[in-house]
């Protein structure tokens, strides 16, 4: 029996495919649609929905400070509070440290 020799053309074509595999594989890790990329997108939108909640909860007390400052409804102590943050008053009996 003599030993069997690869031709050039089935080489090349094993070359190819391998080369064909080597980038499809790269294309499915690093690539736009690839595994890092949808990691990355992932983490994006774990971020965004946190500032999502974030930003919910300070319109709910925006709004409810709003409420309690309106003419349906007024706080007392809400609008002594503001006074005093605001135009920097202070009652008559009150010590002032800075």
């Amino acid at each position: 029996m003599t030993p069997h020799r690869f031709s050039i053309g089935s080489l090349m074509i094993f070359a190819v495919a391998v080369g064909l595999g080597g980038y499809f594989t790269f294309a499915a890790v690093q690539g736009d649609y690839g595994v890092f990329r949808r990691a990355q997108i992932h983490a994006e939108a774990e971020a965004l929905t946190a500032e999502r909640d974030r930003l919910a909860a300070e319109l709910l007390e925006l709004q409810n400070r709003t409420h309690r400052l309106s003419d349906a409804y007024l706080d007392l102590d809400l609008l002594d509070e503001q006074v005093r943050d605001v135009l920097g008053y202070i009652r008559a009996d009150e010590v002032v440290i800075r």
